[in-house]
């Protein structure tokens, strides 16, 4: 080594403070590199969770009004419900396969 690149080496005595900023530094790129982000990450996916939630309950009511009304529309007897039920099982298959289908495409 020449002597202007010791001549710019920072003294003996400043070392302590220079591995406490290089610690400083690091802590604080890992908290902006990493944990923001996944702390912003997290927090979309509990909104997701709570929004699938909410369509989960909302097409189960649809499909419990839809069954209900069915009912209502088939003439009475024992039979009838029984169709009624019946059509209503197929439409939610029906419904199901449909959202599946336009889901993978």
């Amino acid at each position: 080594m020449s002597r202007t690149s010791l001549a710019s080496m920072s003294p003996i005595s400043e070392l302590p403070d220079l591995v406490g900023e290089f610690i400083d530094m690091s802590r604080e790129y890992l908290r902006e590199g990493t944990m923001e982000p996944a702390r912003r990450l997290g927090r979309l996916a509990g909104f997701s969770a709570a929004a699938s939630l909410c369509f989960v309950l909302a097409a189960g009511f649809l499909a419990v009004a839809g069954m209900r009304w069915i009912l209502r529309v088939m003439p009475d007897g024992i039979v009838w419900r029984g169709v009624g039920y019946l059509a209503a099982a197929l439409g939610l298959v029906a419904a199901t396969g449909l959202v599946m289908w336009r889901a993978t495409r």
